[in-house]
């Protein structure tokens, strides 16, 4: 398997991880939970890119920008 496959392993579990951080009553914690979330999306634009998969690309581009809303938002 190439280096770029496994990619795809990270990038799910980071994004399972900060789905659960960003769920927390905690401000500190729901803010780790966006900076994790931006790195899954990271992830997946690399997979996406390896893999040709522009969809998944497309979407994890939006969801960045949702991400950085969500960061902003928190700190207000």
């Amino acid at each position: 398997m190439q280096t770029f496959d496994m990619l795809q392993w990270p990038a799910f579990a980071a994004s399972l991880a900060a789905a659960y951080w960003v769920g927390s009553n905690n401000l500190h914690r729901r803010k780790i939970g966006f900076w994790i979330f931006l790195a899954s999306n990271f992830l997946w634009v690399a997979w996406g890119l390896h893999t040709q998969a522009w969809a998944l690309i497309t979407l994890q581009i939006c969801l960045a920008v949702m991400n950085v809303r969500g960061l902003l938002k928190t700190d207000s």
